[in-house]
């Protein structure tokens, strides 16, 4: 069992998927956690409500990773807060499906700027927050390495996270803040997947089926912790082997 007591974490696009795996997972290894999401529905409410139950100072705000002025009304909460920011978890991210030779420069912007430019700015705002022994982990994608048809803005974001996490690691490493990728294959959400993508999966993946948000949680709450004090500007592929 992993324990994370007294750690402070901040976690983006928190309130779905596999975001939302990723608070609970650290709420329930002792954190306290700070996440964002665009919007305040049903699935932000329920967060909280979820968190509250479990104890600790938690707490769900509104903030698009892609507005530099919410990455900084973020970064004003974690310090009034916490102090401090121990788990930087990068997890915001948009996707849309559309042929490359159909795909308009806003589309490749506005995912090229969630995906990839605000794991930067959240990053550049936020460092003044992380002490040493820090722990930035960005979600990624299997896709990064692999490609896929009509995802080449995704693709590319994806890819350039590593590349990022890479440089990073180079420059933090020295101020003992570790910058990981975790990078997940295919894995169940709450959004609806037809039968028969998921049986393209099932063939695809030699584990027999899509994964679980938790099992994504489980790679960050390792890099998140000390058992992974020696992980550093690496990719994890969590993807059942695709």
């Amino acid at each position: 069992m992993i324990d994370l007591n007294g750690k402070k974490a901040v976690v983006t696009g928190g309130t779905r998927g596999i975001g939302r795996s990723v608070v609970l997972a650290l709420a329930r290894a002792g954190a306290d956690v700070l996440t964002c999401a665009r919007g305040e529905g049903e699935a932000a409410q329920s967060l909280a409500r979820e968190l509250k139950e479990l104890g600790g100072d938690h707490q769900v705000v509104k903030a698009d990773v892609g507005e530099p002025a919410d990455v900084r009304r973020l970064a004003e909460e974690a310090r009034t807060r916490y102090g401090r920011v121990d788990v930087l978890v990068h997890n915001a991210g948009v996707i849309s499906h559309i042929p490359f030779e159909e795909l308009p420069l806003e589309e490749w912007d506005r995912v090229l700027n969630t995906n990839l430019t605000s794991a930067y700015t959240l990053l550049q705002t936020l460092l003044p927050l992380l002490p040493e022994g820090a722990s930035v982990i960005n979600v990624g994608s299997r896709v990064a390495t692999i490609g896929i048809p009509q995802r080449a803005h995704y693709t590319a974001s994806k890819a350039g996270l590593i590349g990022f996490t890479r440089s990073a690691a180079k420059e933090l490493g020295p101020r003992g803040i570790r910058v990981n990728v975790v990078a997940p294959g295919p894995v169940e959400t709450e959004a609806e997947v037809p039968e028969e993508v998921r049986e393209r999966y099932r063939r695809m993946i030699p584990l027999g089926r899509l994964g679980r948000g938790e099992e994504i949680a489980g790679a960050v709450l390792f890099l998140a912790s000390d058992l992974a004090s020696f992980v550093h500007g690496e990719t994890i592929h969590v993807d059942g082997g695709i």
